[in-house]
């Protein structure tokens, strides 16, 4: 029962949810493949995380970025929102670009693989679902 009323609870309220376009060489977005212990494993995301109460969403990313995959970001500017509702919640999702500071040392503590893949050959993989339509919208525009 308890489970049932929590679950309710998050999806009434959802979550807010940041996600990083990190931008590298050649123009080339940084996507991260979910680990197998993980919720979504197996699926390709932009990676980021859920923010905390009281922070803001930049600092969000950064921390998630340092948690997830041992990197920091300078965080651009904002790219879009969308809403997707999962079987257990709702999200809001806020993506934003992002450049990686310092040289590319990753440390994949929530993902198994990471490529760095042209914004045309983003539909290939298997997205979160969440994150489909930033891809459909980062190909719908002329340049990063």
């Amino acid at each position: 029962m308890k489970l049932k009323s929590t679950l309710a609870l998050n999806m009434a309220k959802g979550f807010l949810v940041t996600a990083a376009i990190i931008i590298g060489e050649e123009n080339k977005i940084l996507i991260a493949r979910r680990a197998a212990s993980k919720h979504l494993a197996g699926y390709w995301e932009f990676p980021g995380g859920k923010v905390e109460k009281n922070e803001k969403e930049e600092d969000c990313l950064r921390r998630e970025l340092m948690e997830e995959l041992g990197i920091n970001v300078s965080v651009i500017n904002f790219f879009m929102l969308n809403h997707h509702q999962y079987k257990e919640k709702n999200i809001t999702l806020k993506s934003y670009f992002c450049k990686v500071e310092e040289p590319e040392n990753f440390c994949l503590n929530d993902h198994d693989k990471i490529e760095w893949v042209k914004v045309e050959n983003l539909l290939d993989y298997q997205l979160a679902p969440a994150d489909i339509p930033i891809a459909k919208a980062l190909n719908e525009r002329n340049s990063i």
